[in-house]
């Protein structure tokens, strides 16, 4: 066996060891939020647009547990709490706690901007909760304020930008 190179060999064990790691590590535990409307929309939201942030918040939480990179923890046990806070995005850092009480890694809110009934943006934010971890904002527009402009809105947002790279 003089003369072998054992090199390859080391390589491939070291390959085949970093793709069983990867393949066997556990997905982040999240807390997904209830999308809220943002402050400032020209109009009431409607019952029917509440229905629509209520799928939306659904097809959010089903689109990152079928990825298989997330593990999305309940947030029931905190809902009467964050409704009483009201806004989300503007709570100085309830979501964070909130999630942390849920024994989740990262809190994931939502808010959607109405401008019109023609112009509405969908916006999501991931925050870790690891200490000094920026927050990553993602946003998809949307034209049309309707079932249809919502879902195709959420299922671009989480392939395309929150899943994309990952």
């Amino acid at each position: 066996m003089v003369g072998i190179n054992r090199r390859p060999f080391a390589v491939l064990a070291l390959a085949f060891g970093l793709c069983n790691t990867a393949a066997t590590a556990e997905p982040d535990k999240v807390a997904v939020f209830d999308f809220q409307f943002a402050w400032g929309a020209p109009t009431e939201p409607s019952e029917a647009e509440h229905e629509r942030l209520k799928r939306t918040s659904d097809t959010l939480r089903a689109l990152l547990t079928e990825s298989g990179r997330y593990t999305v923890i309940s947030t029931e046990p905190v809902r009467a709490e964050v409704a009483e806070s009201a806004d989300l995005r503007a709570c100085n850092g309830c979501a964070e706690d909130f999630a942390r009480r849920l024994g989740a890694g990262a809190a994931i809110t939502g808010e959607v901007q109405k401008v019109s009934n023609l112009i509405l943006n969908i916006n999501v934010y991931v925050k870790p909760l690891a200490d000094g971890a920026a927050e990553q904002a993602y946003s998809v527009d949307l034209r049309g304020n309707t079932d249809e402009s919502f879902d195709r809105g959420i299922r671009y947002l989480v392939k395309n930008r929150l899943l994309a790279g990952r």
